[in-house]
């Protein structure tokens, strides 16, 4: 891919909390209409790494650029940004108190200042798409935790932005659910969605990336395509990772 497409370039980036380093001289960059899984054991950095993109956590140093402008300088207005970097989170957060179509629509009409109208057709489009159309004035209460989860999916996408971080999302979920949620976002790779996920589901891992990223220790040891990450990677910490994936039959 050429540098004129690069949508998210990460820098030397740092962070750490009191004398505890997360994230050491982190650097890639992800193109348009690229899909990177970030791959590691827990506690390695990878979330702490998406939230520090949008401007969740504090980073000590290095740049975060977005089209190529710097987007974590003091005078950030990340409330902006975010409307361009959306994120969807392991536990929903959606609000108990309002329906499916009020959670969808809060950010549009009340951040974005959009027409109502445009807004709500595009939240409806969304909602068929994900298979939610008949859940449009449910609460959350009402909901499974996979609805909840496609539900939280379509309130980013309603934002329109241009990239979006996914952050364990099938990780609080029953597995039956699991699958209807990858489903999804196998759909948005498909059609050129730009995305950065975290993930321990391997098999989909393998299927969505365009590039593995695999972080040990908050610094980034390997980084190649989903094929070779997978059946050769490169050093000994990362096929130890992979092993704990491949039980086979009398090994434990």
């Amino acid at each position: 891919m050429t540098s004129q497409n690069k949508l998210l370039e990460i820098q030397n980036l740092n962070k750490q909390y009191d004398d505890t380093k997360v994230l050491s001289d982190v650097s890639f960059n992800v193109h348009k209409g690229e899909v990177v899984v970030l791959l590691g054991a827990s506690g390695c950095g990878k979330s702490t790494l998406l939230r520090c993109i949008n401007g969740l956590e504090e980073i000590q140093s290095g740049e975060i650029k977005l089209n190529g402008e710097i987007i974590n300088e003091n005078d950030t207005k990340w409330h902006l940004v975010r409307q361009k970097i959306g994120m969807v989170f392991q536990n929903y957060d959606l609000f108990p108190h309002m329906t499916v179509m009020e959670n969808i629509l809060l950010g549009p009409l009340k951040v974005q200042k959009r027409n109502k109208s445009e807004a709500t057709s595009q939240g409806l489009k969304l909602l068929e798409r994900v298979g939610l159309l008949d859940k449009k004035d449910a609460y959350p209460r009402q909901l499974s935790g996979g609805q909840k989860q496609r539900v939280a999916i379509v309130r980013s996408l309603c934002m329109n932005p241009e990239i979006m971080l996914f952050d364990e999302v099938t990780a609080s979920l029953d597995p039956e659910m699991v699958r209807e949620i990858l489903d999804v976002m196998l759909e948005l790779a498909k059609e050129g969605m730009t995305m950065i996920i975290v993930t321990h589901e391997m098999e989909f891992a393998k299927a969505v990336a365009d590039r593995i990223i695999f972080i040990d220790g908050g610094k980034i040891a390997e980084e190649s395509s989903p094929e070779e990450f997978f059946a050769t990677p490169k050093t000994e910490r990362a096929q130890r990772f992979l092993n704990i994936f491949n039980f086979e039959r009398g090994a434990l």
